[in-house]
């Protein structure tokens, strides 16, 4: 069943010409096995998909741009949650790699997964990324799941300084699930590309007992960062104007790192176990008019 669906999930791919609503909700039933109901959304993931076919706020287009986000950032909290910034290039032949140091990561602005990050740049094979870049540069994400705030946005690249802790392989990524405003829980990824492990905690630190559907829930406690009631207050100010938002953020030798603003958390198709809190977050979800 499940390449069953993997294949219709590619072939739909196919089908961009379809109109929204349509092409959401096959690809959703398709994914989750059950019907859209976006007439009367009640789930978190049902809600993820109007929001993602009606809610039409302008400025979303800026703040899903990992370049230009960056200006809203710094009008709201500051530019010193900012992760330093090497370069902007509008082409991988504009990208200098002898001004770039040892270590860096490169984006495209567009979409979702398009990062390269260069451990040692003495190792990188420069045409091949270049290639790589140039497709995803070709690839309009707004037809992966029709999350409008992708639609048209300017593929540019960026270079970023490589975030790593002295003792980490991988870094936490600390996600701030908000509702007009107010957190209502955090997600915390950990041990990347190992354990790959996924917990939930509340705005008191203490673990909540739901984690993602086919995720490895984290098996101990993780220790509260020093900077969690100061990254509380910087989340509130970036998520205060919108009826959902996730706010990423990182933090590196006790220092918080603004990572990204996420509207359509994997694309409304992910949903949590027990499966009465995809009901339990629905409700936190108020949506516009």
């Amino acid at each position: 069943m499940k390449k069953y669906k993997r294949i219709i999930l590619r072939l739909l791919k196919n089908f961009k010409f379809l109109p929204p609503s349509i092409f959401i909700a096959i690809q959703y039933e398709y994914a989750l096995e059950k019907k859209l109901n976006l007439k009367n959304p009640i789930t978190f993931t049902e809600k993820i998909q109007w929001y993602k076919l009606y809610y039409k706020n302008p400025i979303l287009k800026k703040l899903v741009d990992k370049f230009h986000v960056r200006e809203y950032v710094e009008v709201k909290i500051g530019k010193k949650y900012l992760n330093e910034l090497y370069g902007v290039y509008e082409s991988p032949k504009e990208i200098d790699f002898d001004k770039l140091p040892e270590k860096f990561v490169l984006k495209c602005v567009h979409g979702s997964g398009f990062n390269i990050c260069v451990k040692e740049k003495s190792m990188l094979d420069i045409n091949y990324t270049k290639r790589i870049i140039k497709k995803w540069q070709n690839k309009n994400f707004y037809n992966k799941g029709k999350e409008w705030a992708y639609k048209g946005i300017k593929p540019i690249i960026i270079a970023e300084k490589f975030l790593k802790e002295f003792d980490k392989e991988v870094i936490n990524d600390y996600k701030f699930f908000c509702f007009n405003g107010e957190i209502k829980f955090i997600q915390i990824d950990l041990e990347r590309k190992t354990n790959n492990y996924r917990c939930y905690y509340d705005t008191n630190w203490n673990k909540l007992s739901f984690c993602t559907k086919n995720k490895i829930i984290h098996p101990g406690k993780i220790d509260k960062p020093i900077k969690f009631e100061e990254m509380k207050e910087i989340v509130q100010k970036l998520s205060q104007d919108f009826p959902f938002v996730r706010v990423d953020l990182y933090v590196i030798e006790n220092k918080i790192i603004f990572g990204e603003l996420t509207f359509y958390p994997g694309n409304g198709t992910i949903e949590l176990t027990p499966y009465e809190m995809n009901y339990t977050i629905g409700d936190y979800f108020k949506l516009p008019n």
